[in-house]
Formats: C-alpha cells, sequence, structure tokens
C-alpha cells in the first residue's frame, strides 16, 4: 500500500473512531442529564382515587368501574371508551343533554359476550347492536364547531332514540372508532397543552374531588353527587378544590397534565335522576364563589371553575383506590 493511502486510511480510521467515541459519549451525556432531571421531580401524595366513571356515550349515564384503561383519548372499560359514541340530527349536528335533557337517563353497556352493546332507557326496550358495523356510513359531525367523523350506528338505533327523545325530529347515533382523527379542541388556544378527542367538550379526562362536590352542597338546599358534573376520576381524601393546584399528577403508572379549568355550562343543571332541566342550580351556586379571574375572562368568561381537564402523557391502568400523586419541579 502506498504511504499517502496509509495515511489516508489510518486519518479515517481515526476520525470513525472519534466519532463513535463522541456519539456515546453524547448518549450517556443524555442518560445522565435525564436522570438527574427525574431526580429533580418532587412527588407528594395528594389523594386517592375513589371513583372511576365512563360514559359511552356522551351526555348518556356514567358507568362506574373499579379499574379502567388510560388512553390518549380518554378511559376505556372493556370495549367501551369514554365519549366515542354521540348523538346527532339529520344534518350531523351534535346533541347533547343540553338540548335534550333525557340523554342523560339512558345507559350504554356492553355486558354480553356477542361483541356488542346495549341501550337501556325508561320505558324503552333494550337494543342490542353491534359496536362494529364497517359497511354503515360515515358521518362528518359538527361538534363544537369543529368537523370530527363518526360511524352511523344503523336505522334501528336511530328509531330508538327518535322514540325515547320524543322531540318530533330524527336522532341518529354515531361511533368514534379507533383508526378515526380526533378533534383537537384546544387549537384555537395554543397557551393551553394540546391533545386530540373524539366527542369530549376539551379534554379526555376529566377530575374532580369528593370535598369539592361536599363543599357544593354544603351551600345548597339539595345536595349533589359527582355524576351531575360528570368526571371522570373523582378523588378522595383531599382538601375541596386542591385539585386546582395540580399541574401533573401519576397514578399508577399513569401520567397526567392539566390543560384547564372545567367551565360549567347549563348542563350542571340538569338532574342525573330525572333528567329534568332547572337551568338554574347548582350552577347560580358556583357563579356565586366559583368564577374566574379577571385575567382569565376572555378564555371562560362566565362560566364558573369546577373540576380540571386532563391530558394524558403516559398511558396505562388507573383502579380505584389507587394513590394520587403530585409531581412538581
Amino acid at each position: 500500500m502506498e504511504p499517502i493511502q496509509q495515511l489516508v486510511d489510518g486519518l479515517t480510521q481515526q476520525k470513525r473512531t472519534a466519532l463513535l467515541l463522541g456519539a456515546a459519549g453524547a448518549l450517556l451525556g443524555l442518560g445522565l442529564w435525564v436522570k438527574l432531571l427525574r431526580k429533580k421531580e418532587k412527588v407528594e401524595r395528594v389523594g386517592v382515587v375513589s371513583r372511576l366513571l365512563v360514559h359511552p356515550l356522551k351526555s348518556g349515564k356514567a358507568l362506574s368501574v373499579s379499574a379502567a384503561e388510560c388512553l390518549q383519548v380518554g378511559l376505556k372499560s372493556g370495549e367501551l371508551r369514554d365519549r366515542h359514541w354521540l348523538v346527532v340530527t339529520e344534518d350531523s349536528h351534535m346533541v347533547t343533554a343540553r338540548q335534550e335533557p333525557r340523554l342523560v337517563l339512558v345507559s350504554m353497556t356492553c355486558d354480553g359476550g356477542d361483541g356488542g352493546v346495549c341501550l337501556r332507557g325508561p320505558d324503552m326496550e333494550e337494543l342490542r347492536f353491534p359496536i362494529e358495523q364497517p359497511e354503515n356510513r360515515l358521518l362528518n359531525c359538527r361538534v363544537f364547531g369543529l368537523d370530527v367523523q363518526g360511524r352511523d350506528c344503523g336505522d334501528e338505533v336511530s328509531r330508538w332514540f327518535t322514540s325515547f327523545l320524543a322531540a318530533q325530529k330524527t336522532f341518529r347515533l354515531v361511533h368514534f372508532e379507533p383508526q378515526m382523527k380526533g378533534r383537537r379542541p384546544m387549537e384555537a388556544e395554543p397557551q393551553f397543552p394540546q391533545c386530540e378527542v373524539a366527542y369530549p367538550d376539551t379534554g379526555p379526562v376529566m377530575l374532580l374531588s369528593e370535598a369539592s362536590v361536599e363543599d357544593l352542597s354544603s351551600r345548597l338546599d339539595q345536595q349533589v353527587t359527582a355524576e351531575r358534573f360528570r368526571p371522570n376520576i373523582v378523588v378522595g381524601e383531599c382538601e375541596a378544590f386542591d385539585e386546582d393546584s395540580w399541574e401533573e399528577i401519576q397514578i399508577g403508572s399513569v401520567r397526567l397534565q392539566r390543560v384547564m379549568s372545567c367551565g360549567r355550562c347549563i348542563l350542571t343543571t340538569v338532574d342525573p335522576e330525572t333528567g329534568i332541566l332547572s337551568r338554574k342550580e347548582p350552577l347560580d351556586t358556583l357563579k356565586s364563589y366559583r368564577l374566574c379571574q379577571p385575567a382569565e375572562r376572555h378564555i371562560y368568561k362566565s362560566s364558573p371553575l369546577f373540576g380540571q381537564v386532563l391530558k394524558v402523557l403516559q398511558e396505562g391502568r388507573v383502579q380505584v383506590g389507587d394513590a394520587v400523586y403530585k409531581v412538581s419541579r
């Protein structure tokens, strides 16, 4: 081999060795840096999961479960995912208990071995239908001003809801399937953490403490329950409104980040046991002591704040009885 070629080969080998050593050093440094960052986390036990509630049908009755998967798009129990079914009008606009209060009386369960779901409502025969109906048409539904897809659940289901709601108009039910593209409800507010959802209002998980509900009940003539506020995770063993200060929490292997406070609307005045809309309480009382700070009025306007909307940073399984930890840095 010529001396010049030997020199070139030697320099090339040295360069490769230097690059490999540099890369190894960078990875080692990154690992140490990540470890250092983790060490800076402060974890404090702030409560315990006392209840888990899944609402398969938006505005429908809650299912109380002992455990659930916590996914990017919200809680999942068995085959039922939170707020993945939606009632719409014939022109595919969202219908909730704001417009049709009796929706809160409709339960959706998956308690058979046929891979289907079951609808139940007062004075209605129960109706079973398949979760997957790939031959049915896709609809572009309008949800809070944004378009999101849904698979039509068929004419029989449509007749069931039309009969139950008795509003002299036709209703249809749609299902958000896993492969569909979700909405980004906070896209217009880039200062908030962003997330994709199916049919929830603003985020995949809503958390509320028992103590906050008890505090509100103490100010009312009639007590209210957590079901009226439609949370997914109810936390016990903490003080009222402690959840307002939890920017990041850990429950088992699940990591959750606060998106925003939950601004409350007229839906809270629907009694979950009767389906009657009062338009008064507990919303009026909440407005007397739970309005936002003046600097946040452009976000929440006149809506009182009650509970926290969260996004999922790390998926996993949550159970009733799990400790809730506040994470700070």
